[in-house]
């Protein structure tokens, strides 16, 4: 089970990065973090403690609103969610960058190789059409799967453990990338903090 998020006071904060502005260069740039973490975020942290008065979800825990909301208020809280897991997922650049444990050995006995995964998973989030999220995940068994999820949707509505993600929206890579979200999605495993990644995957 995930971890809940509970809002403070009644309101959900804008998450801090465990991290400085510039740690995630050249893969992700300061100037792209900057507005991805501080408008995009801090946006839809914004609008959703905009439309909780009045809603039935005051005071509920940020996943149980991406399970029961709609509309806006659904778009906003499931952005809000992706991206807390998006951003604490990351570290400093690190080369030949692996995971290691039993995360590993999953990852090696569904997909036959770090290497085929990553493979997998780029490739989902590169065909992915329009705006939204590839996910690594695991079901109630700890097998792991991977998904294309359209714009703000988790992988929790559909019972699954969200454990890794890449965020394939194009407010995320444009300003380092432009148009070549394949070398986006390559760049990103330099940067993905295995032990976060792991630490999801242990969680009961």
């Amino acid at each position: 089970m995930m971890k809940q998020t509970m809002p403070v006071e009644g309101k959900f904060e804008l998450m801090t990065l465990p991290y400085a502005p510039d740690a995630l260069e050249p893969i992700i740039s300061a100037n792209t973090l900057a507005f991805h973490h501080g408008k995009h975020l801090a946006a839809y942290v914004n609008n959703l403690n905009a439309a909780l008065p009045g809603s039935g979800l005051e005071g509920k825990a940020l996943e149980e609103v991406v399970l029961n909301a709609q509309g806006g208020m659904l778009n906003n809280a499931g952005q809000i969610l992706n991206h807390n897991l998006y951003f604490s997922q990351f570290m400093a650049p690190k080369a030949d960058n692996a995971p290691t444990g039993r995360l590993a050995q999953a990852i090696n006995e569904e997909f036959g190789s770090f290497e085929d995964f990553k493979k997998t998973f780029a490739g989902a989030g590169a065909t992915l059409f329009g705006s939204g999220w590839v996910w690594l995940s695991a079901d109630a068994n700890g097998n792991l799967r991977i998904s294309q999820e359209p714009n703000a949707a988790n992988p929790i509505q559909h019972g699954l453990r969200p454990l890794l993600t890449m965020d394939v929206w194009e407010h995320a890579y444009y300003p380092d990338y432009q148009n070549r979200r394949p070398d986006h999605l390559a760049a990103l495993w330099q940067i993905i903090d295995w032990d976060v990644v792991a630490a999801r995957y242990e969680e009961e």
